[in-house]
């Protein structure tokens, strides 16, 4: 993948039509590990419905989305998605969307972070509302969300959360700090990554 720094990357509320894709993302890992090339998985996920999709334009989204966070992964990390434990993989996945979702990575940096530090281990309402008013004030272009935009926003946040095991449940939202595997830690600091094992580690 082209390295970017994140500033460089838009603002998208992209990730309400594909919030976490555990399965989708492993399954088109798999493929590349096989030895297909980003075209022929979208060829068969439109084709042969790998990602069991209900429309075609479902199909092709759901393509897009999933390729473009594969783009953020080398081989080592396509093969512990692959062939390690859920609990690392899902890590992995929360690992691509920050790499490929500006917002995402700044809200788990500026508030996921945060709650680690000061160990307010709770996600209140609040803080995606604090949040989403100081991006708001940052970017024109998030000012011209509307608050629908917001709140589905901050629905896929949680539902990412939960299914990556980063919170109990949707309704308390109670923070579970990850243990991160040693392997994975050396490889993501070897890509400059630092930033994101920070994140998970709840460290300045």
């Amino acid at each position: 993948m082209k390295r970017c720094k994140m500033k460089e990357i838009k603002y998208s509320a992209k990730i309400e039509k594909a919030p976490f894709t555990f399965i989708e993302l492993k399954k088109a890992a798999a493929l590349a590990l096989q030895g297909f090339s980003q075209a022929e998985i979208k060829e068969k996920a439109v084709r042969d419905n790998i990602f069991q999709a209900t429309t075609d334009d479902r199909k092709k989204e759901l393509a897009r989305i999933v390729l473009k966070r594969m783009q953020a992964l080398d081989e080592y990390l396509l093969q512990q998605l692959v062939n390690g434990s859920a609990a690392t993989g899902k890590l992995i996945v929360v690992y691509a969307i920050m790499k490929t979702d500006r917002l995402f990575f700044e809200f788990m940096n500026e508030v996921f972070k945060e709650k680690l530090i000061i160990r307010d281990y709770t996600l209140a309402d609040k803080d995606f509302h604090i949040y989403f008013a100081r991006k708001k004030e940052q970017s024109e272009r998030l000012a011209a969300w509307r608050d629908y935009t917001f709140y589905k926003v901050k629905q896929v946040y949680i539902r990412v959360l939960f299914e990556a095991g980063l919170i109990k449940d949707k309704k308390s939202r109670e923070i579970i700090k990850p243990l991160l595997d040693q392997s994975l830690v050396g490889k993501w600091l070897s890509r400059g990554d630092g930033m994101i094992v920070n994140i998970l580690r709840g460290l300045n």
